[in-house]
């Protein structure tokens, strides 16, 4: 038997926070690191996450993995595909949000597809189509000074239009309280007036259901991790899924290290509280673009650490730091030389008896799960909302944990171990 549903991730964190939602519904999920292989072929699950690192990739090249991961994912049964982006939208106006969709709902023959960002969970809601994060709208929040994806607008109906070849349209949150045929008549609507894309608003958790039973017939849906709440309910009424399964979490030996690169405010003060307790080190930037042996150097400082407590090593800084660094080596060579560094850490280190990590950051997930030649995870149980543990399939074991930067509490590293212990 096939898989049920197919999903399309555009960062590495996205992916884990995606199959996350769909473990904590029952379903069984592998995440596949990349464009699958063509060999590559997962049993007993009900659902794939690909991961691509596509979010800041030039536009042609984010369209042409993405549809490479559809093709795969139809090949292997798919009855439905999600399109997985950031829960604040994280896009340019030339993309890569856009194309993308466009790519997957003219492949897919999607007449009308579904976007909501919602994320009720980590406070991301949607009124009105306007995407708040907390009490703000996004164009007020900390995205819009994000060092590669400034966010200056809260409507997701222009963001979308701005990048996208098609019309967009808004299921207000009205209909959505009258029930799943409803906001499935809304969608058809728009689809007979030729509009490609409904905004559907959500501020909970049981809008999000109603909006996956809604999404039964639906082809292409795209959004945050939260849209897929309702999915394997929908599967599991028409009797395709059965009884719920529980994830396990991995067990793997070896010492514990973080590897941050994100320079959210959250991730910022996560590392302020672990820097109260356990070893750390910063990786400076200087240091890197004068041919300084950083990694070196950090990997003789985490091995001499004694292994009573966690290492972690960062890069994180704030913005007026980060724009100063930018201004000195590009946005793209900056973050390419610490991903470098991150990447050659993890690689290192694992080598060196390191077997659980928390790496927090999406470009620095990807860099680490690169370096470290990991293809397949097997997705295990939350530690906050969006973040679960994972562990490698096929490789060295290995139980990674790939945050979203602006995921997790002031005391995420803490909890995040605790799982695992």
């Amino acid at each position: 038997m096939g898989i049920l549903l197919g999903a399309i991730a555009d960062d590495f964190t996205g992916a884990t926070d995606l199959a996350n939602t769909l473990v904590k519904e029952g379903m069984r999920v592998v995440q596949i690191i990349g464009v699958p292989d063509a060999s590559a072929a997962p049993e007993n699950v009900d659902a794939v996450v690909v991961a691509l690192k596509s979010r800041s990739a030039p536009v042609g090249e984010a369209v042409s993995q993405s549809l490479e991961a559809l093709r795969w994912l139809q090949s292997r049964g798919a009855e439905q595909i999600v399109f997985k982006y950031c829960s604040t939208f994280d896009s340019t106006p030339e993309g890569n949000i856009g194309p993308v969709a466009d790519a997957l709902r003219a492949e897919t023959g999607a007449d009308c597809a579904i976007i909501c960002p919602a994320f009720p969970e980590n406070a991301r809601t949607i009124y009105n189509g306007h995407l708040f994060v907390g009490d703000m709208p996004l164009h007020e929040s900390s995205m819009k000074d994000h060092p590669l994806t400034p966010m200056r607008d809260s409507s997701l109906i222009r963001l979308m239009a701005a990048q996208s070849d098609a019309e967009v349209g808004l299921v207000p949150l009205q209909t959505v309280h009258e029930g799943a045929d409803a906001v499935c008549n809304a969608i058809a609507t728009l689809a007979a007036k030729g509009i490609g894309y409904a905004v559907v608003d959500a501020l909970n958790d049981a809008d999000l259901r109603v909006i996956g039973a809604a999404a039964r017939d639906q082809r292409l849906v795209t959004g945050g991790s939260g849209v897929a709440t309702g999915l394997p309910e929908s599967f599991r009424s028409r009797g395709l899924l059965g009884a719920p399964a529980k994830a396990s979490a991995p067990v793997v030996v070896g010492r514990e290290l973080v590897l941050a690169g994100s320079c959210s405010a959250a991730t910022r003060g996560q590392i302020a509280r672990a820097k109260e307790a356990w070893p750390t080190r910063k990786i400076a930037v200087d240091r890197i673009a004068a041919g300084d042996d950083v990694v070196g150097e950090l990997t003789d400082w985490a091995l001499a650490q004694h292994d009573d407590a966690p290492v972690l090593i960062y890069a994180s800084a704030d913005p007026e730091e980060v724009q100063q660094v930018q201004a000195v080596y590009g946005v793209e060579k900056a973050g390419a030389m610490v991903e470098e560094v991150m990447g050659a850490l993890a690689v290192r280190l694992t080598a060196a008896g390191f077997g659980r990590l928390v790496v927090a950051g999406g470009e620095t997930s990807g860099a680490v799960v690169s370096a470290l030649r990991v293809n397949a995870l097997r997705i295990g149980p939350e530690i906050a909302p969006g973040v679960p543990w994972s562990e490698s399939i096929g490789t060295q074991p290995l139980a990674l944990a790939l945050k979203s930067g602006n995921f997790g509490g002031p005391n995420f590293f803490e909890e995040a171990f605790a799982v695992v212990r």
